[in-house]
């Protein structure tokens, strides 16, 4: 959607959309008395959503939503939004109006936002591109409370959202570990940021043993980019540090995934890379006080050339040695790595995120991230908070000792997979020994799990389908909350 404004007035003669809240008594300044006769007919039917019909422009009247908790009322409106998006873009309108003149501002912005994510497309690779794409492109709001910074913020947000989508719907054959880094470029200098990018020689150096290892078998060489927004007026001292796994294919390597069709999605693979690139976007676009610096290691996991094979041992970025056993485990091999140089900026908070495990994706379906960590249980309840705001839902699972033990190995520091049971545990307690320093937590961390709503093989409202950017706009709004205040 190209244009989002803010207007003084309503037009009348043009398609708009009026969202109704019950304090909203007098209709006659933009309902005929047969329209406000047919309104009350239809909503004792008990229909919440109505449209008028004019001689040249069309009316929807969508009636408030009540007797919910807030932020589930906000996802409704974001639905509501996406749903008659749909209407309009089956239509082959333009543009509308959307007028509120009494409905909470968060519930207007709430339904902007549904219209936005809902009209997303990734239409690159289609012939006929143009006869597809949607025909929305102009919304008009008018609302007393909301300013154009307001919708400025939600605009953002979700372009940020979109770049994510895009980077997760790119197939390899165009989205290597060297073009992820690209594109982060690329990015950076459209949305403010700037961009670091080591090549195989400086990753070589650095001894990051784990990104090296799931390259081995891959033609391509491997990328490790580092992202950083660094306002004059950051107000944390330390930065919050986002780690985003850059998996761009993974096949399994010589574990080769063995089930029909569990590798035609793994495109999605660097899910988390992506969502740490957008937040950056979303974070520098709207010029949030916060020092973040993004870190994203990146690489395909193929069973060619020199492949890391089950029973290798390989030496870390910090010095510990880790037993393979499953060279499907490979995204906790790049993490580790990137979670051990995170050390180096001595940060407030880290955060994870990968498509790690099936064990999330089983445990909590396409609803909801698996997060755990270390970092204090007042960090946990604000991103939570966060993801409820968002809509991008988290679950805390257990972090206890007794998982971690699972991964003992015996002849190596740590094996790389703890078993059949709890795997998604022991993925975050294997991450969990490469933010240590001599034995102690060297920050506060968390790890996100978002291997069930990173990608989507039907649509789910606004979640279009392919990549859905999850991460996104619950890391804005988590930082915003947390740092900017």
């Amino acid at each position: 959607m190209e244009t989002v404004k803010k207007a003084k007035s309503l037009d009348q003669k043009k398609d708009f959309i009026l969202l109704r809240s019950k304090s909203d008594k007098n209709l006659n300044e933009y309902l005929s008395e047969n329209e406000q006769k047919f309104l009350q007919k239809e909503l004792k039917s008990a229909r919440t959503s109505i449209v008028i019909q004019r001689p040249d422009s069309r009316v929807w009247i969508i009636e408030a939503i009540e007797n919910e908790v807030e932020y589930i009322q906000h996802e409704k409106y974001r639905k509501i939004g996406n749903t008659l998006l749909r209407s309009l873009n089956h239509l082959k309108l333009s543009s509308v109006q959307i007028f509120a003149p009494s409905l909470k501002q968060s519930f207007v912005l709430a339904f902007v936002e549904g219209l936005l994510l809902g009209n997303y497309q990734f239409l690159k690779y289609f012939s006929d591109r143009k006869e597809r794409a949607n025909t929305l492109q102009k919304v008009n709001v008018i609302h007393a409370e909301i300013s154009s910074g307001d919708l400025r913020e939600v605009i953002n947000t979700c372009a940020a959202t979109k770049e994510a989508r895009d980077l997760v719907n790119e197939p390899v054959s165009f989205l290597t570990a060297t073009e992820i880094a690209n594109q982060a470029e690329k990015l950076g200098k459209e949305y403010g940021f700037e961009v670091e990018v080591f090549k195989k020689k400086k990753i070589e150096a650095l001894k990051m043993g784990g990104l090296l290892a799931v390259n081995q078998g891959s033609v391509d060489p491997p990328s490790f980019s580092i992202l950083e927004w660094k306002p004059n007026n950051a107000k944390n001292k330390k930065p919050v540090i986002l780690v985003g796994k850059g998996v761009v294919y993974d096949t399994g390597g010589l574990s080769l995934k063995p089930t029909k069709g569990s590798m035609d999605e793994m495109k999605a693979d660097m899910g988390g890379a992506a969502a740490v690139i957008g937040a950056l976007c979303a974070v520098s676009s709207n010029k949030l006080p916060v020092h973040v610096i993004g870190l994203v290691p990146a690489t395909d996991n193929r069973p060619g050339l020199n492949a890391y094979a089950p029973g290798d041992v390989v030496k870390m970025h910090n010095g510990m040695t880790v037993e393979v056993l499953n060279t499907d485990a490979e995204g906790r091999m790049l993490l580790a790595d990137a979670l051990s140089y995170a050390k180096n900026y001595k940060p407030e908070l880290v955060i994870d995120l990968a498509t790690l495990t099936g064990a999330a994706h089983r445990a909590v379906g396409t609803h909801a991230s698996v997060i755990m960590g270390n970092a204090p249980q007042s960090t946990f309840e604000i991103l939570e908070t966060a993801g409820e705001r968002t809509y991008e839902r988290t679950v805390e699972f257990p972090f206890w000792e007794e998982y971690g033990d699972m991964l003992k190995s015996t002849i190596a520091d740590v094996k790389n997979i703890g078993g059949a049971l709890a795997g998604a545990i022991t993925a975050g307690k294997f991450l969990e020994h490469f933010t240590k320093d001599k034995g102690k937590s060297s920050y506060d961390w968390i790890h996100m799990d978002i291997a069930g709503p990173a990608f989507l093989n039907s649509r789910d409202h606004y979640r279009t389908v392919g990549g859905t950017g999850v991460g996104v706009r619950l890391l804005y709004e988590f930082i915003k909350t947390t740092y900017s205040k």
